[in-house]
């Protein structure tokens, strides 16, 4: 078992892990929305918003050099519904961008899983901690800017997990080997899998009481956030 001194990083993902992302990206989705049909009435009287489903899936379709980048993503999808909803180019590029403003300030406005900052804070004190995730959420606006000393997302790496790009990206800008570091995430397959198929240790995330799937298990489970930091220790071999 290594030593407290040989792990040196814990890496965390994001959404699902420190905070209930779904409900943040609704509430998000609706304030933008409602934005739009204050803005650009004309636009509303001429496009359907439950369309922009059949965009999304159109860019995600066409658009592969961007598929992982959920702020490009997002962008293109109402850059191109507002081409449809009658705006000529120039147009459609303002309206996308400041529609997708008013969407990322909610989605960086996060509730965070009880426990979770004070975890945070007493691991920060022995490891360096930084965040690795598909989603993109801005470490600085969410809060966290003074606990992680780095931010691996799809958008900045290149490519979503799990892909281990993002994982050895973390771990070639920590100065450290696979073995001195955690993953703590919520996915079995993207979070887990991933970062064990790089030789990190992994902490499964599990706090809606979900059944572990047909993988090699997690080093360690946790049902919230009071059981993280003697978990961690433990791995540690504090």
């Amino acid at each position: 078992m290594a030593s407290k001194k040989d792990i040196r990083l814990i890496t965390f993902d994001l959404d699902n892990t420190l905070w209930d992302v779904e409900p943040i990206v609704a509430r998000a989705e609706k304030t933008m929305r409602d934005w739009i049909r204050a803005e650009h009435p004309g636009f509303v009287a001429r496009f359907d918003f439950r369309e922009f489903s059949r965009l999304r899936h159109a860019v995600v379709t066409e658009r592969h050099d961007i598929a992982h980048d959920l702020t490009a993503l997002r962008t293109e999808v109402l850059r191109r519904a507002f081409v449809e909803g009658g705006y000529a180019a120039p147009e459609a590029e303002e309206a996308a961008r400041n529609a997708f403003d008013v969407f990322y300030a909610g989605r960086n406005t996060v509730e965070y899983f009880p426990g979770a900052l004070e975890a945070l804070t007493v691991l920060g004190r022995d490891f360096r901690l930084c965040a690795l995730s598909n989603g993109n959420a801005d470490i600085q606006r969410v809060g966290l800017g003074h606990l992680f000393s780095g931010h691996f997302s799809a958008a900045s790496v290149g490519a979503a997990k799990p892909d281990p790009r993002i994982y050895l990206a973390a771990l070639a800008a920590s100065g450290v080997t696979p073995t001195q570091a955690i993953h703590v995430g919520d996915h079995p397959e993207q979070d887990i899998a991933a970062a064990a198929g790089v030789g990190m240790r992994t902490v499964w995330v599990n706090f809606t009481d979900q059944v572990w799937p047909d993988l090699p298990p997690a080093d360690a489970e946790i049902t919230g956030f009071d059981e993280l930091v003697p978990v961690i220790r433990r791995l540690a071999g504090a």
